[in-house]
């Protein structure tokens, strides 16, 4: 299974979402590869600790590869990195994915890590693609390589506004490129449940028929020491509520997907 989370809204929650459900199927002992496809490289930095030049190219030097002519593009491979956790491991993003993209536009490369994931599919139970929040050549790549996708969303209603083109725009990515690509589901992230502006709006989304998952992940400063602390909330604080919330989610998905 591959599972793409993606808006093009940034601030949703996209690499903290996409490392968290990640984190919770390779503890469950699924076979799991995450793919950063974004050039900041956050799920690359929570995932390794790692910063800057000390990230390995990862993605970029595969698309590097594939530039080039003749055997080497041919045989190109991604380095995959083991984490510091069993079952999971990491295709890192790296700056230099900005300067590749009009290259890879410009050669039409669009399809190489649909074949790339073809080629890792027996490696791997669960296949998980961090995207950069634009619809760009990379978030394209990712929607057109994967099975489902999920849709952050923050109750925010800015978010709201985009979230009706950006289903548009991921059904004519299906119609086009990828007959077996199914919106999974919107995932509310930064939920507060005594507000109540976002409990309206889900209630409208879900009488609009709008596919929201049923498990909300809360608001909490928990997620800000995550990300500092560079572990995954499974195994920083695996009894806290947002972690049960993430294996919920998790467990959900792999009950109906």
């Amino acid at each position: 299974m591959r599972r793409v989370i993606f808006n093009q809204k940034g601030g949703v929650g996209k690499s903290s979402i996409a490392c968290n459900l990640a984190a919770v199927s390779a503890a469950q002992g699924y076979r799991t590869l995450l793919i950063d496809l974004d050039a900041q490289a956050n799920s690359s930095h929570y995932l390794t600790g790692l910063s800057g030049a000390d990230i390995p190219t990862g993605i970029a030097e595969f698309f590097h590869l594939i530039l080039s002519s003749g055997i080497a593009a041919k045989k190109a491979r991604p380095q995959i990195i083991e984490t510091g956790y069993d079952n999971l491991h990491l295709i890192t993003a790296s700056p230099e994915l900005a300067d590749l993209q009009p290259k890879l536009e410009a050669k039409h490369k669009i399809n190489k890590l649909n074949r790339l994931l073809d080629k890792l599919d027996g490696a791997y139970e669960r296949i998980y693609l961090d995207t950069p929040p634009a619809l760009n050549f990379y978030s394209v790549s990712a929607l057109i390589a994967a099975d489902r996708c999920l849709i952050p969303f923050d109750c925010d209603s800015f978010s709201r506004r985009a979230l009706y083109g950006l289903l548009e725009e991921i059904e004519e990515i299906r119609d086009d490129h990828n007959e077996r690509l199914q919106v999974e589901g919107i995932i509310v992230n930064q939920f507060q449940p005594r507000a109540a502006l976002p409990q309206q709006m889900i209630n409208e989304l879900l009488a609009e028929g709008l596919p929201l998952l049923p498990i909300y992940l809360a608001s909490s400063v928990k997620m800000r020491e995550s990300h500092q602390a560079c572990r995954p909330l499974i195994h920083l604080e695996p009894r806290h509520k947002l972690t049960r919330q993430f294996v919920e989610l998790h467990d959900y998905l792999e009950a109906t997907g």
